[in-house]
C-alpha cells in the first residue's frame, strides 16, 4: 500500500499556498481563492511497473532514492475508486493466464468522474492473436477498456478513448479524452479550475484567444461568456479531440486552429500566414480580442506569447508551475494589474500547486 496521511492534509495544503503566495506577493495580488482536494480517491490517471517474481507479479512503484527496488503496491489509495478496484481484479485475472502476462511491462489507467476505464497494458513483445482473444475476455470481466502496447504497435480492442462529463456551473460538458493523450488528473479540481476560469470571464466582453486549447477542457465552457473564440493547440490529436468535444457540445462560436502560441504570435502580429488559418470562419484581421486565455505547459510562455500577452485588454492565466507564472508575470505587470488570483491543489500530498490569475489592463 501506499500511504498517505490525510490528517495531514490540511496542514500541508496550507503550507503549499503559503509558499505560492510569498512568491507571488510582489505583484500585489488580492487574497487568493484556495481550491482543496479530496484526501483520496482523487487521481483518474495511474500508471505501474508490472514486477515478476516467480510465478507471482504485483504492481510496482520506485523511490527516486533507489530506483532499482521495486515497492510493491498493494492498494494506491489515492486513485478514483474505479481504478483501485481494476487494480485488484486485473491482477488476480493476469496470475492465471501466461498469454496475458508474459513480457507484461507496465499497466497503465484511466479513468472519470464518470465512471470509465481505460486500461493500457504494455509489453516487451509482440503481440498476436492469442493475445487478442485472452484480452477480449479480459475486457469483458473488467468492464473496461483494453489496449495492448509494444514497440510499434498498438491494439485497439473496442476504442481507444473514454467519455468524461463534467458537471460545472453552466451545466454538464462532455469530453472524449484519449489514451496517452494530456487530461487534467484531478477530475473534481479541475470542475473547480473551469468553474473559476467562467466566473472570472462572465463579466468580460468580445472575442476570446486561448492558446493550448488541449482538448477544450476550458475552451468550451467560455465560450458561453464571449461573442467568438479562436483556440490554438498544436497536438493533432488533441484538435482531433476538441473538433469531436466542440461538435458534441453544440459549440458554434469557435474556431479551432492547430498552431503553436509562437505560430500564433507570429500571425497577430503579421509576421508569418498560415494556411491553416485560411479555413477560419472568418479572417483573423476581423476578430475583436479582448481577452486571451492561456493554460502552457510547465515551462510557461516564451517571451514572444508574453509579449502579445501585452496587447491584450484580460488575460486568464492557468499555470502548473508557480515558478514559471512567477517569471512571466514579472514582464506582464508592466501592463497589466492581477485582479484575481486563486490556488488549485491538483496534486495534493506534493510540491505542485496549479494557480489561476486574471489580469486587467492598467
Amino acid at each position: 500500500m501506499i500511504a498517505v496521511d490525510t490528517q495531514q492534509y490540511s496542514a500541508l495544503l496550507a503550507a503549499k499556498c503559503d509558499r505560492v503566495e510569498a512568491l507571488l506577493a510582489p505583484f500585489a495580488p488580492p487574497p487568493a481563492e484556495r481550491f482543496a482536494s479530496a484526501e483520496e480517491g482523487f487521481r483518474l490517471r495511474a500508471e505501474f511497473r508490472i514486477w515478476h517474481q516467480g510465478d507471482d507479479l504485483f504492481y510496482a512503484m520506485f523511490d527516486r532514492a533507489d530506483p532499482k527496488t521495486p515497492i510493491r503496491v498493494e492498494r494506491f489509495p489515492i486513485a478514483a475508486s474505479r481504478i483501485q478496484q481494476a487494480m485488484t481484479v486485473l491482477r488476480e485475472l493476469l496470475l492465471p493466464e501466461p498469454v496475458l502476462r508474459r513480457k507484461l511491462f507496465q499497466a497503465e489507467f484511466l479513468s472519470t468522474l464518470s465512471g470509465e476505464l481505460l486500461i493500457t497494458l504494455v509489453y516487451h513483445r509482440a503481440l498476436e492473436s492469442d493475445w487478442e482473444v485472452a484480452a477480449r475476455k479480459l475486457e469483458t470481466s473488467l468492464d473496461a477498456r483494453v489496449i495492448g502496447r509494444s514497440r510499434k504497435q498498438k491494439l485497439v480492442l473496442s476504442r481507444d478513448w473514454v467519455e468524461e462529463v463534467l458537471p460545472l456551473e453552466i451545466g454538464e460538458f462532455r469530453y472524449r479524452q484519449y489514451e496517452q493523450g494530456f487530461t487534467q488528473p484531478n477530475g473534481a479540481v479541475n470542475c473547480e479550475m473551469v468553474n473559476w476560469a467562467c466566473r472570472q470571464a462572465a463579466a468580460l466582453q468580445g472575442d476570446l484567444l486561448e492558446l493550448y486549447c488541449g482538448n477544450g477542457n476550458f475552451t468550451l465552457p467560455l465560450a458561453r461568456h464571449f461573442d467568438r473564440v479562436l483556440a490554438t493547440e498544436v497536438s493533432k490529436r488533441s484538435i482531433e479531440a476538441a473538433l469531436h468535444n466542440q461538435a458534441n457540445n453544440a459549440v458554434d462560436n469557435l474556431a479551432l486552429a492547430r498552431l503553436s502560441a509562437e505560430e500564433m504570435s507570429a500571425a497577430l502580429t503579421g509576421e508569418r500566414e498560415f494556411r491553416r488559418l485560411q479555413s477560419l470562419p472568418q479572417p483573423l484581421a476581423d476578430y475583436r480580442f479582448s481577452t486571451l486565455f492561456v493554460d502552457p505547459p510547465r515551462a510557461g510562455l516564451d517571451a514572444g506569447t508574453v509579449a502579445m500577452a501585452a496587447g491584450f485588454d484580460n488575460i486568464l492565466y492557468v499555470s502548473c508551475n508557480p515558478d514559471t507564472l512567477a517569471h512571466n508575470l514579472e514582464s506582464l505587470v508592466e501592463t497589466h494589474r492581477v485582479e484575481a488570483l486563486a490556488l488549485f491543489d491538483q496534486f495534493p500530498y506534493t510540491d505542485h500547486m496549479e494557480c489561476g490569475v486574471r489580469l486587467a489592463r492598467r
